[in-house]
């Protein structure tokens, strides 16, 4: 099932969640900040040992003190207007967290809005590139469940209107 949940990522007790991280993974502000805070300084010392991540790619770490098994990082793309591959980086961003928790065996995950923050995605655009590329791994089989997280109600609300209308049809080109 894909679902929609308002609330705080690091509460959930899914397999795996993900980390809109910098390409540093040491930590920094919004849902980075608080799952760095949630997990406690063990996944501060994981993602150093991890050596960072470039824009679209994904890496893994266990969880440590968060309900979830594993914290799956990945860096989004800075939203520079939309002519710089913005929206094939963040499709790539869900292509690779997916791949991140197929090779840990991982059922359930749940995703923040990334990019959607200080990188300045346009909201929209963003959820229903989220929207699609949780369809396609949702249809793979692969997933018991995908969470897609707005920790505001009124981002839950928009999300829940993009998710009606990528339902009615809407076509997402990355």
């Amino acid at each position: 099932m894909i679902e929609i949940w308002q609330g705080d990522i690091t509460t959930l007790a899914v397999d795996a969640i993900v980390n809109a991280a910098n390409r540093s993974l040491l930590g920094g502000g919004g849902v980075d900040g608080a799952i760095h805070s949630a997990a406690g300084s063990e996944l501060f010392s994981a993602c150093l040992a991890v050596g960072g991540c470039p824009t679209g790619a994904a890496k893994i770490t266990p969880g440590f003190k968060l309900p979830a098994s594993h914290v799956i990082h990945t860096v989004g793309p800075v939203w520079r207007g939309g002519e710089h591959g913005e929206r094939e980086q963040l499709a790539s961003c869900y292509r690779a967290s997916f791949a991140c928790a197929r090779a840990a065996c991982v059922r359930s995950i749940a995703f923040p809005a990334i990019s959607c923050g200080v990188y300045g995605f346009p909201f929209e655009a963003a959820a229903t590139i989220a929207l699609h590329e949780s369809h396609m791994a949702y249809a793979s089989g692969d997933f018991s469940s995908i969470v897609l997280v707005q920790f505001s109600e009124d981002g839950a609300k928009r999300m829940q209107q993009q998710f009606l209308k990528y339902q009615l049809g809407g076509h997402v080109s990355v």
